[in-house]
């Protein structure tokens, strides 16, 4: 949850305009590590999201911690997620620097939302190992599209980190964008997307003719997941057709990074309920 909050308001410092509210690193400015009066909302709105980096350093350090004073069999394959989500956090922070030392270049923007949505993938592992669903067997035919729908949902993602460099709301007026036709591209990004509705769709169906021929006990962990991601990916191009045809404005701009990073976590999900093995003492999945 906390990774997919600073992917929120990272979309809200640049769809404000703010993303030079705090125009050096690390300091706010050449002389305070904090906002000051003078730089107005979008000093506070960008030196917020800073802060909330900390929010997540503690976070994560904390998740750790009680990972390792977990008894040796309990924490099997919960140790390297916590840590990687560590040192994620502290790799953004400088990262987030980087970009704004750059003066908010849009392709370092961009592997800046990237590692948030790798970090998301990374945070929905470890809350499904410690969790622990009962993991259910599936037909081939549902076995054989895990795959698929995770790569082209990650295709559409990356596609749409582009998309968002050639169009507006840089994060500050004076910033270039990165020079690609938006049109044109904003196809290419729907392409992939469409494929894996299409997917999804197929998947989903395919789980509730199982769920209904075994008798229907209830939804599986696999059919929840999968038909929580057709919600989504429904919403998400719902969304991204209407904000090309009203101009990209900002509000549902953030709309959609709210939903890309949502399918960060569930293309994560669905692939771990299909195609993964719950972890049992002594035992990784």
């Amino acid at each position: 949850m906390s990774q997919v909050l600073i992917v929120v308001t990272g979309g809200a410092v640049r769809l404000t305009g703010s993303g030079l509210g705090c125009p050096t690193w690390p300091k706010c400015t050449d002389d305070s590590f904090v906002n000051v009066p003078e730089m107005g909302i979008h000093g506070v709105i960008e030196f917020a999201n800073r802060l909330l980096t900390f929010v997540l350093a503690i976070i994560a350090l904390l998740t750790f911690i009680a990972v390792r004073r977990m008894v040796r069999d309990a924490r099997v394959g919960l140790t390297w997620p916590a840590l990687v989500l560590g040192l994620g956090i502290i790799f953004q922070a400088v990262l987030g620097g980087i970009t704004v030392l750059a003066g908010l270049n849009p392709w370092i923007v961009g592997a800046h939302f990237i590692v948030s949505g790798a970090l998301i993938a990374v945070a929905s592992v470890l809350l499904w190992r410690v969790y622990q669903p009962k993991h259910q067997a599936v037909s081939p035919a549902i076995y054989g599209l895990a795959w698929p729908i995770a790569t082209i949902g990650t295709i559409s993602v990356f596609f749409g980190v582009v998309v968002t460099g050639a169009g507006p709301h840089a994060g500050d007026a004076a910033t270039p964008r990165n020079g690609l036709d938006l049109e044109i591209w904003q196809h290419y990004h729907s392409y992939p997307g469409y494929f894996m509705l299409a997917l999804v769709v197929l998947a989903s169906a395919l789980l509730l003719k199982d769920d209904l021929a075994k008798g229907f006990a209830g939804w599986r962990t696999q059919t929840k997941i999968m038909l929580l991601l057709l919600a989504v990916t429904v919403a998400q191009a719902i969304i991204g057709v209407v904000q090309a045809r009203l101009g990209v404005p900002p509000l549902l701009v953030g709309l959609h990074m709210l939903g890309a990073a949502v399918l960060c976590s569930l293309l994560t999900f669905q692939w771990l309920a299909i195609r993964g093995k719950t972890s049992i003492r002594g035992k990784s999945l």
